[in-house]
């Protein structure tokens, strides 16, 4: 496939899982280059750029925290030594383990100023530095990383759940405001096997929960950073290029069949 022809490519959170997995798959598709960031996991993002390399497409790895807004900008500056940017993905993101949602002690105040700064204000700094860029392009286009969290209410938090509800609604907000330059749309995965399951609950509750996935999800799968990637690729390709304001789940059907449970 050859979809992404010379396009500039910049993703959030991508040194590991489905980040990775897009920054690869755009090289993939002939990318002209792709930006990578990360926040610490610098060695990681070193060995995500040497595959990108490795797709024939140039690459550089911008370090910052989306949450801070002069991070943002350096990283969107990054782009800029392009003259454009055609793709901007959001997907970094963080949370805080709270599953059982009845547990409302276990959430500050802190810990949620901290989720909506990543998962909500982040994303909206990072549209705000790029948006010249984007427009530039002519085609621009914005992928939102959400969640099932956002559209079901479950998840690894309340707070996170809340966060991912915002930025859908934001997408649909964005969509309307940066038309017909800019086209915004939100990808909902549910599980996806990553290091980020088992950093939270280490390699034998991850294995129970990929085993549940699977048993419970209507397509029996639990659904690895590769399988979302695509159907996120497509959003920032020129395939969707009438699509805009849209909420995709990629769920393997989970939200058909409730959450499951370790």
């Amino acid at each position: 496939m050859s979809d992404f022809d010379g396009k500039i490519v910049l993703i959030t959170g991508s040194a590991t899982g489905l980040g990775a997995a897009m920054a690869i798959g755009a090289a993939k598709r002939g990318a002209k280059a792709v930006i990578l960031n990360c926040t610490k996991s610098l060695k990681e993002a070193e060995a995500t750029a040497d595959e990108v390399r490795k797709a024939s497409a140039e690459v550089s790895i911008a370090q910052g925290d989306v949450s801070d807004d002069e991070a943002c900008r350096t990283v969107a500056a990054a782009a800029a030594k392009h003259g454009r940017l055609d793709a901007l993905v959001n997907n970094a993101g963080t949370t805080k383990q709270v599953p059982n949602h009845g547990d409302l002690d276990g959430l500050s105040k802190d810990d949620f100023l901290r989720i909506y700064a990543v998962n909500v204000v982040g994303p909206f700094q990072m549209i705000r530095a790029c948006r010249p860029l984007l427009e530039q392009s002519g085609r621009g286009a914005v992928l939102n990383i959400s969640s099932i969290a956002g559209v079901k209410g479950i998840g690894s938090s309340v707070a996170y759940a809340a966060s991912k509800g915002a930025l859908n609604t934001m997408t649909l907000s964005l969509a309307r405001a940066l038309a017909p330059k800019i086209r915004v749309n939100a990808l909902c995965p549910g599980f996806i096997d990553t290091r980020w399951f088992m950093d939270a609950f280490g390699e034998d509750l991850t294995a129970r929960i990929r085993e549940n996935v699977a048993k419970t999800t209507p397509l029996q799968a639990a659904s690895k950073p590769e399988d979302i990637a695509d159907a996120g690729l497509f959003f920032v390709s020129d395939a969707s290029r009438h699509v805009t304001g849209e909420t995709l789940l990629v769920d393997a059907g989970l939200h058909l069949a409730g959450q499951p449970r370790a």
